[in-house]
C-alpha cells in the first residue's frame, strides 16, 4: 500500500475526517471508529512508517509524550481507573492498518477484556538459549 492510499495518511492529510483529540508537529490522535471500550484512541506519526522496526527512534520522545498528554486526558474524560497502551507489526500480530500506531484503550472493572494467556518455557536453559539467540542478532 503505498501512502498516498493509507487511510492514517488519509487523516493526517485532512482527506478523511476523524474525531480528533490531540495534534502536533509530529503525531496525531483521534478516536478509533472501531472502539474497544468507549474513548480508544490512536496516535498516529504524521510520517508514514509501516511499523515501529520500521520508524526513526527519534519519534519516541513525541510518542511517548503524546502517549501521556492523551493517556491521562482519556482517563479523566471517560473515569476510567486503567489505560491499555499497545501497539501491533506485522498481520500476523494484529497489525491491520499498516502505518504506525498505537491505540490508547480506557480500562474499566468488569469491562470482560483479558490479557492473553502467559506461557512458560520448558527450563531455564531453554530461556537462556533463546536470550543469546537474540542477543547475537544484535551484534
Amino acid at each position: 500500500m503505498s501512502q498516498s492510499d493509507c487511510i492514517f495518511c488519509r487523516i493526517v492529510r485532512g482527506e478523511i475526517p476523524c474525531a480528533q483529540i490531540y495534534a502536533d508537529d509530529h503525531v496525531l490522535s483521534f478516536l478509533d471508529i472501531g472502539p474497544v471500550n468507549r474513548g480508544h484512541a490512536l496516535i498516529v506519526p504524521r510520517e508514514h512508517h509501516r511499523t515501529v522496526l520500521d520508524m526513526p527512534a527519534r519519534l519516541g520522545e513525541h510518542i511517548i509524550a503524546a502517549q501521556q498528554r492523551v493517556g491521562r486526558a482519556i482517563m479523566e474524560a471517560t473515569g476510567a481507573e486503567g489505560l491499555n497502551i499497545f501497539q501491533n507489526n506485522f498481520a500476523t500480530a494484529g497489525q491491520v492498518v499498516f502505518h504506525v500506531h498505537w491505540h490508547l484503550v480506557p480500562r474499566f472493572p468488569g469491562d470482560g477484556h483479558e490479557l492473553w494467556p502467559q506461557g512458560q518455557y520448558g527450563s531455564i536453559d531453554e530461556m537462556q538459549a533463546l536470550a543469546k539467540a537474540i542477543r547475537e542478532r544484535m551484534e
